[in-house]
Parts: C-alpha cells; structure tokens; sequence
C-alpha cells in the first residue's frame, strides 16, 4: 500500500491524497492527559520526581483503573492485568508464551498480526499460492452469509483460538449468545481463547464489550486490550493484557506465572509517561474527553456509511466498530483498491490483506479529520 502510494504521489504530485486505510487516530490528546503526561515528563528533570526501572506489569494505580474502568463486577483482579506497550506487542508475547507447536485458529478475515506473528514463530507452516492460507492455521470462515460468525460445528479443535470483536477489519461486534457459544467451545477442547478487546469502546449496542461478561470464560480466555483506539495513544504506545489466575493448564499450572516469566523476561515495563497518560485518561474528567473522541470517530463512520449505502453498495461495520467494510462482488480487492486510488486520490485497504474471505471488499476507517472525510465523501460518490 505504502508502494503504491509513493507512486501515485509521483505520478500526480499536486493530488491532494486522502487516507482512509491505515487505523490510526488523527485528533489531538485531550489536554488533561497530554498535560498529565508532559508533567510526570517534566517532574523526572528533578531529584524528587525522577523515577528508574518500575514495575514489569505495569503501576499498580494503572492496573487497578483499568481492572475498575473496564472488568468491574466481572471478577478480574488488578494482579491479573499486565501494562504494556500496546496490543501487538503482547500479541507477539503470547505467541513466545504458547511456542511453535501449538496449533491455533483465526477468524477469516482477520487482523494479520495474529497470522503474521504465527509465521515467525513457526507455527504457520507452508503458504498456499493460490489462497495464500497458511496450511497449519485454521481459517475460521466470517462472511456476510454466516453474519460473521464461524459455524463452530465445522471448526476443528486446536490449542489457542484468536478472536477479535468487534472484529478488525469486519467491524462485526459478537454478540453475548455468539460469545456464549465461543466459550463453550473452547471448554469442550481444551482450547485458550486469545480475545481481543481493543474496540470495545466503540459498541453502540448491548454486545459484550470484554469476553469476561461470559460465565465460565476466565477459566479458557486471555483478554488483550490497547490504549490507541480508545484514547488516541498509537504513538504514545500503551495497552494491556488480562491473564486471569483461573486459566490453568491441563496439568494444573497457572497460565499467569508463565505469561508474567515471559513478561520480566521480554519487557521492561511501558514507558512512566506513557502511564500517567493513561491514568489521566481513566479519571472522571479524563474519561469523559476520550469518549467525546470516541463519539467524533462514531460520526464520521456514520458519514461514510451513508455515503456507501447511498450509492447501493453492501456495507458492513461502522456502528459498533471505527471500520466499514464494502462489498465490491466478484471484483478482486486489489483493483478496487486501484481504481479508487487513480480516480479519486482516495487510500483504502483491499480486504485479502485479512485473508482469503476479504478478497472481493475494502476495509475504510473513519479515524480522519472531519473536513478530510467529508471530501472523501463528495469524491467517493462523485466517482462511485
């Protein structure tokens, strides 16, 4: 994308460019935590204040906000939640956790970090030219003809199960029976569900927003979670992994000690800074500013969805999640992610980037400025 990007801007070098793929915010931190965290900055410039190595999981005042903000009444306990450097970075570490033979299941499509992360750690096995599947992960099929869930009744068991809900780049948000159905799933195998949570925030309807509302799931699930979508943090670099002290292996042994080993031995603990930005953002007035950011995204999915349902294409996502999903129906992603870039200046994403069910859609985000994704809008419809 980056590729054909450069070469678009040379080939019409006074195109105003305007990006709807890459997820990542574009508004400002809200002043409370950016001034919280220029102030624990500027406090490690005196004797007082300055502060070294700290704790592996991350402060106890931030593991026990993110235990009250996000699992209250669910039983997680701050102990059980580990600080880190975001989402894809703890991803990577239950990767390291589980080892090259675990076999494990991805939802299709699906963020590629999880399939990416399983080839370099020699899970994966060979590619397949012509689906281009991984022969040892298994494809668990989400189309708009199961309502993107997998029918569980033709998954094979396997030892770790990657789940995203609302699912990037779907935007489909499992719903609470749905999720009762993954848990159960995975207590009849023997298999941890790697559960990832880093859009709850964006559920506009009663879908569970973490996989710890579902009975019986702290026994089967790790929950990863993140603070770039949630309070503009994709450059301040702080998320979050719940690894609960119920989750045991078969033989016993807790899950936890062996994910906290991984942890003090791999990590060094989230930045201080970017710690106090994320207390800041779990406090009352912090909180409420976030989800004003959160509500401005929500708005400009909105935009877009209306834009696609106005020229009668299939639309997916963008209520419960900042990502559409557009339906271009016997075309292949790629040369629809082309023609809207020549002829509209406009960057997608081709959804076989997700895997092979994305091969006919694109993947838009709604992380924009507002004049930028109303122009979009005008383009899209003028050219659509």
């Amino acid at each position: 994308i980056s590729a054909r990007e450069l070469e678009h801007i040379k080939k019409y070098p006074n195109a105003k460019v305007i990006s709807l793929g890459i997820g990542d915010t574009t508004e400002p931190l809200p002043d409370v935590v950016a001034s919280s965290m220029a102030n624990y900055a500027h406090s490690l410039s005196t004797r007082t204040g300055y502060r070294g190595y700290g704790a592996e999981q991350g402060s106890k005042e931030l593991r026990k906000a993110i235990a009250e903000t996000f699992y209250k009444d669910m039983g997680i306990k701050d102990t059980e939640v580990f600080v880190s450097d975001g989402a894809q970075c703890d991803i990577s570490r239950l990767q390291l956790l589980f080892g090259s033979k675990m076999s494990i299941a991805v939802q299709d499509p699906i963020f590629p970090a999880y399939i990416d992360s399983s080839v370099i750690i020699g899970q994966a096995g060979d590619v397949e030219k012509e689906s281009g599947s991984y022969k040892n992960i298994q494809y668990m099929k989400c189309e708009p003809e199961n309502s993107f869930f997998p029918d569980l009744s033709k998954t094979g068991r396997t030892d770790v199960i990657f789940f995203c809900s609302p699912n990037n780049p779907t935007g489909h948000a499992a719903s609470r029976q749905q999720l009762e159905q993954v848990v159960r799933f995975a207590q009849e195998n023997g298999s941890i569900i790697v559960y990832d949570s880093a859009y709850a925030v964006y559920i506009s309807d009663e879908s569970p927003r973490s996989i710890y509302e579902i009975p019986g799931a702290e026994k089967v699930a790790i929950e990863v979670s993140s603070f770039s979508k949630i309070a503009g943090f994709t450059g301040v670099r702080l998320g979050w992994t719940v690894v609960p002290k119920e989750l045991l292996y078969s033989n016993g042994f807790p899950v936890i000690n062996d994910f906290n080993r991984i942890v003090c031995t791999c990590f060094n603990g989230a930045s201080r800074i970017a710690q106090a930005g994320g207390l800041a953002s779990l406090s009352k007035e912090g909180f409420k500013a976030v989800i004003s950011l959160i509500d401005y995204y929500k708005e400009n999915a909105e935009i877009l969805l209306e834009t696609f349902k106005s020229m009668g294409l299939r639309v997916y996502g963008g209520v419960n999640a900042p990502y559409l999903w557009v339906h271009f129906p016997g075309s292949n992603s790629w040369d629809v992610f082309g023609e809207i870039l020549e002829k509209t200046h406009i960057i997608t994403v081709p959804g076989s980037g997700f895997g092979p069910a994305g091969k006919e859609f694109i993947r838009v985000t709604a992380f924009g400025q507002r004049e930028n994704i109303l122009e979009a809008s005008r383009r899209l419809r003028s050219f659509l």
